[in-house]
């Protein structure tokens, strides 16, 4: 299985909104009413920029949420597997400086100390290829941040849901 070169970290492969919500709609759920305390996200130190291949990683108050996605509607969600304090080693010859960050992206970085009202399933509607792709949706205090299947990689946006997504509450 690969590890995405982060020690411990084991993916699971899901797709679609019923098999994400049966093994993980619950604990997902449960994370409401937790403060973000660190999001963190793998960085390309070369080219300075996030390294989207990697899993975003969300810790509210010790439960750590590990989101990742591949292909075109493959996600993994795993809990508090990653040990954000070693560098990943990308297991190929590519070379990449990576190190994780907890200050970068911005549109996350800024959601830390938030509490989290509310997270949905985000199963998209758009009459597209990506149809049925499913993506997290996490409502914080000043708005939502979507963690979403961007063509083989992990995607974050934020602001209001486009109409596109069908919604699916959780907790």
């Amino acid at each position: 299985m690969f590890d995405f070169g982060i020690d411990g970290y084991q993916p699971r492969w899901l797709t679609g909104k019923d098999e994400v919500a049966k093994h993980h709609g619950e604990r997902l759920g449960g994370l409401v009413g937790r403060d973000l305390t660190s999001p963190w996200v793998v960085w390309d130190t070369e080219h300075d920029e996030w390294f989207a291949d990697c899993p975003v990683v969300l810790d509210f108050a010790g439960e750590r949420l590990e989101v990742n996605h591949q292909k075109l509607d493959d996600v993994s969600i795993t809990w508090n597997s990653v040990d954000v304090t070693r560098p990943p080693v990308w297991p190929t010859s590519a070379g990449f400086r990576l190190v994780w960050r907890d200050d970068a992206p911005a549109v996350l970085a800024a959601r830390r100390g938030q509490r989290l009202e509310a997270v949905e399933l985000l199963e998209w509607a758009g009459g597209d290829l990506a149809d049925g792709t499913v993506a997290v949706g996490l409502r914080f205090t000043d708005g939502w941040l979507t963690l979403y299947n961007a063509l083989d990689e992990n995607g974050l946006a934020f602001g209001q849901l486009p109409p596109q997504y069908r919604r699916h509450r959780l907790g």
